[in-house]
């Protein structure tokens, strides 16, 4: 059963992630990516890591998915203009990146050791008492500067979205 969900939540992930990628409405891209977030959530929920996957859900497919929608509809993006494929760029895209598929996955295979599978459940680095530590700890300074690059970017979007008096 675990590795039916697991099956079914890395397919959408995936599909959602070529969409992502494939869509030419700005807008549809980022709900796309809603997907491949709620995905993620659950495959979390699996390992045993609520709280990251409660995270997840609420920072990344909330409030930063919110954030993207409110800067695409800043910017006025539409849908891209779409133009015809050549038909060169399928002949050389499609060898270069199989090509380079195969190089990462042969590198990853020689250079990853032989591990034990996953335990579904297993996993007890994702409580809050961890996370918390990680973070105040570890992780502090990285997590402050983060916090400030998020000021800045909020900053920036209101002198773009101010509008200048005649």
């Amino acid at each position: 059963m675990d590795a039916l969900v697991f099956l079914i939540c890395a397919a959408i992930a995936v599909i959602c992630g070529l969409s992502v990628v494939l869509q030419r409405h700005a807008v549809s891209s980022a709900l796309s990516l809603i997907g491949v977030m709620g995905s993620l959530a659950i495959l979390y929920l699996m390992l045993g890591a609520e709280f990251l996957a409660a995270a997840q859900m609420i920072v990344y497919a909330g409030a930063i998915m919110v954030l993207f929608v409110f800067v695409i509809m800043l910017l006025n993006a539409g849908a891209e203009p779409s133009s015809r494929p050549r038909w060169f760029s399928w002949a050389l895209g499609v060898p270069a990146l199989l090509a380079f598929l195969g190089i990462v996955a042969s590198f990853i295979l020689r250079q990853m050791p032989a591990s034990e599978s996953v335990q579904f459940g297993g996993y007890s680095g994702g409580t809050t008492e961890a996370v918390g530590r990680a973070i105040f700890t570890t992780y502090l300074l990285p997590f402050e500067i983060t916090s400030l690059l998020v000021l800045i970017a909020i900053i920036g979007a209101m002198v773009l979205a101010r509008k200048e008096l005649d």
